[in-house]
């Protein structure tokens, strides 16, 4: 599987390197169409109309140019045509909800749906300006803005995503910094052969629910070489209305207020052949999480050369209605850190059927799962002296475990 992986990464680095020579010879700069770049007056007509014109025109490059801010309702992205957004400037998301289409699915800054080889580049930044959408600020958990009078959505989780690919194939998003996400931060519905690399996220710390890349129903994905730090779950592969597959991710640093890596919670269909490489986690709640719950299984997922330092565990859990089967562990250094007042003794299920429940607390959390391999695994444990933290390094239920392999397993206090 090694060998594939390294030839898959090759073609993805050909792939960006012999991007169409449309992109070099078609650029259309939005200043041209009538980009004000000012940050208070709307260039969305501008910068719709130079999409139109490049798709028009079989596709291209449209250029914001730098200096410049440019805000924005939602543009919509054609088919051929990648957004370039130039170092120094940036493209900022409206506030209000009018700045949206009606269908709360389809509320995003920059969307493409039904695209083949749209795409967003350019080493500027797309910024969705968070912080007016805080109603209450809290260290804990902000109180937001929630658009929800109208019933299309429901709770407090009614806000605009920043960047949303739907239904499309051949999407390229690299060289991008993607920051301040009122909600989702890189959104993939649907999609097929996608490169994501290069990309740097940053999400308020506070902010509930701005995952860094969400992979919804889409397939043949590639992540590399990405820098996330968010308040959300930063990698987040969920199965809604169709199976996911084949998606690697390599040399990527993590930091995160939830999960660095999340499997679920929407688990209704199989993940398959999934692949996480070189990746560094620190300071987060939880390194690795799987909660499958919906009916869906998880076969051949495979986590290598992975350092992690996080106040919580390697949670890993099927149910009587999705199994976890042949999952590899190689080469993992992990780090368990208390830095907050609370006590042990709780596990957290969230979101899931459980909530908080009564538990010692375990390096690696394992329910339902038929094949597991650990080779060259090492655990630390910093000392503390809170209630609870009465550290075990496996937890599992044996009536729900079967096949497990260890190999070079440490586990070891350290200060």
């Amino acid at each position: 599987m090694a060998a594939s992986r390294i030839v898959l990464l090759a073609v993805v680095a050909l792939q960006l390197l012999l991007l169409p020579a449309a992109w070099s010879s078609r650029v259309f700069s939005v200043v041209d169409y009538g980009a004000a770049g000012d940050g208070f007056r709307y260039d969305t007509t501008a910068i719709q109309a130079a999409v139109d014109a490049c798709a028009a025109v079989g596709g291209g490059r449209v250029l914001l140019p730098a200096p410049g801010d440019y805000l924005t309702a939602t543009v919509h992205l054609r088919s051929g045509v990648v957004l370039e957004v130039a170092p120094g400037a940036r493209l900022l998301g409206g506030t209000r909800q009018e700045d949206y289409p009606a269908e709360s699915g389809r509320w995003y800054v920059v969307l493409a749906e039904n695209t083949t080889g749209a795409g967003v580049m350019g080493g500027g930044e797309i910024n969705g300006q968070s912080a007016a959408f805080v109603v209450t600020p809290n260290e804990k958990k902000n109180i937001m803005v929630s658009w929800n009078a109208t019933g299309d959505c429901q709770g407090d989780e009614c806000r605009p995503r920043l960047v949303g690919f739907i239904d499309s194939k051949d999407v390229k998003i690299h060289d991008i910094t993607l920051n301040q996400p009122a909600y989702w931060c890189l959104h993939l519905v649907r999609c097929d052969n996608s490169v994501i690399h290069n990309v740097s996220i940053f999400g308020d710390w506070n902010t509930p629910n701005n995952d860094g890349i969400d992979i919804t129903d889409s397939n043949n994905t590639v992540i590399t070489d990405c820098h996330i730090d968010t308040g959300d779950d930063a990698i987040c592969p969920k199965s809604s209305d169709r199976p996911v597959y084949n998606l690697t991710a390599t040399n990527c640093w993590i930091r995160t207020k939830s999960c660095a890596i999340k499997f679920g919670s929407a688990s209704y269909f199989n993940f398959e052949k999934l692949f996480f490489d070189n990746i560094t986690i620190v300071d987060s709640h939880r390194g690795l999480g799987m909660q499958i719950r919906d009916g869906g299984n998880v076969s051949d997922v495979v986590f290598s050369n992975i350092k992690m330092s996080t106040r919580n565990w390697v949670f890993l859990a099927g149910s009587k209605h999705g199994l976890l089967r042949n999952l590899k562990f190689k080469n993992i250094d992990l780090t368990y850190k208390r830095w907050t007042n609370c006590t042990g003794g709780l596990y957290d299920y969230r979101p899931g059927c459980e909530e908080m429940v009564k538990h010692r607390t375990g390096g690696m959390m394992l329910e339902h799962i038929s094949g597991l391999e650990v080779d060259n695994v090492r655990m630390r444990w910093s000392r503390s002296s809170l209630k609870g933290w009465d550290v075990n390094p496996l937890l599992f239920r044996p009536s729900t475990i079967d096949n497990l392999s260890f190999h070079d397993w440490q586990s070891v206090d350290v200060q």
